[in-house]
């Protein structure tokens, strides 16, 4: 029996997905996998028993995860599983920006009782007109699952859409509209578009991609939306260069005291994923990659180990080694079965920056003598055995 604990709600259309041979248990101590979502693992005493988190949702800043990889703790995330959530709010804030809706509703709410608010509405309308958005310049910093349906989205809205991302998969190249214009860098989506969204990850590289150079580059009528992450944006220089009337408007999905209640802020509180649909699919995704872990080993949409896949187990077993990315670890790997006098049927390694990934079938089963001696190479974090069931 597998015991899963989840740190925060999770969808139970999700938990469902679990098998029989899984049991939830209420204490992260006791688990061998746990689901999260915004809950902050930084300053977490992470149990040994501990093989795997999954993240329901894409971002990861709430996990630590050099030091999960450092104790051979897989970390995995949803990529794309809210995508559409996302998309659709951000052609709400797009529109919002581009027209005064919310101006116009908090009027009406105003006037209610105004018997004669039909006729006033023809009059007050004028003071909340906008703009339209088909024919308008959009840029698109970051062409993932979310970048990638925006992008298509607008090109349907009649908009001329530009994307920039050196780094694009080619699953997401084949899944991009062939209207979307390719841009070679972000300060030509900045001098030359309308709205500007972007859809990166949030690291140390990322900090502040759009930068007061960014921002002093754009044109005043511009809009900016923001519905990865706040730190991805220098508000500061956004808040100066609204007041100073060189910025149209700044959307964004994540609330602070910075930005919070400013003139030419729309703040939205976090509601990128909160649809019904994403918190479902999020979590079925999730507890798919757990199995896919639990059940044959196999690694998919990590963020601090490499993708390594050898499909369903057919052998006797099936050894995981979560280790060092360093010259000489295959060898010493199989040296340890060979003196065990166990065939290696089939075996894949990948490895990703530090860290790497070794996956062994097994003819036999090895013993737990064996499998010490594989946890004592130099470099392992951890040795893990699946069996068939």
């Amino acid at each position: 029996m597998i015991k899963y604990a989840t740190l925060n709600p999770i969808s139970e259309v999700g938990l469902k997905e679990f098998s029989a041979d899984y049991e939830k248990t209420e204490s992260l101590e006791d688990a061998e996998v746990a689901l999260v979502r915004s809950a902050v693992m930084h300053d977490m005493d992470l149990p040994k028993g501990l093989a795997a988190i999954a993240r329901a949702g894409a971002g990861v800043n709430n996990i630590p995860l050099e030091k999960c990889a450092e104790q051979g703790i897989v970390v995995f995330n949803t990529p794309g599983a809210n995508a559409n959530g996302v998309k659709e709010l951000v052609l709400a804030g797009m529109l919002l920006a581009a027209r005064d809706i919310s101006g116009g509703i908090a009027w009406a709410k105003e006037a209610a009782a105004d018997p004669d608010i039909a006729k006033t509405a023809e009059k007050q309308k004028k003071a909340y007109a906008g703009t339209e958005i088909a024919g308008k310049k959009l840029g698109v910093i970051g062409l993932g699952a979310i970048g990638v349906k925006v992008a298509n989205a607008c090109v349907n809205l009649d908009m001329d859409v530009y994307g920039y991302d050196p780094y694009i998969s080619v699953k997401a190249a084949w899944s991009l509209s062939r209207a979307v214009h390719h841009v070679n860098s972000l300060e030509d989506i900045c001098r030359e578009c309308d709205y500007i969204t972007i859809h990166v990850p949030l690291m140390d590289s990322t900090k502040k991609m759009l930068s007061k150079d960014c921002v002093s580059m754009m044109k005043e009528s511009a809009v900016i939306l923001n519905f990865a992450r706040d730190l991805l944006v220098d508000e500061e220089a956004v808040l100066a260069a609204l007041s100073e009337g060189k910025l149209r408007k700044y959307v964004t999905d994540f609330p602070n005291p910075l930005t919070a209640g400013k003139e030419g802020v729309i703040v939205i509180p976090h509601l990128g994923a909160s649809t019904e649909e994403s918190e479902d699919n999020c979590a079925k995704m999730a507890v798919s990659e757990l199995r896919e872990f639990c059940e044959n080993g196999n690694i998919e949409n990590s963020v601090n180990y490499p993708a390594c896949s050898m499909g369903e187990l057919t052998t006797a077993e099936r050894i995981v080694v979560l280790h060092k990315n360093i010259s000489g670890s295959i060898g010493r790997f199989t040296s340890v079965f060979g003196d065990a006098k166990i065939n290696i049927a089939n075996m894949t390694n990948k490895g990703k920056g530090e860290y790497a990934v070794t996956l062994l079938d097994l003819d036999d089963e090895a013993s737990e003598e064996t499998l010490n001696v594989l946890s004592n190479v130099e470099g392992v974090f951890r040795v893990r055995k699946v069996k068939r069931s």
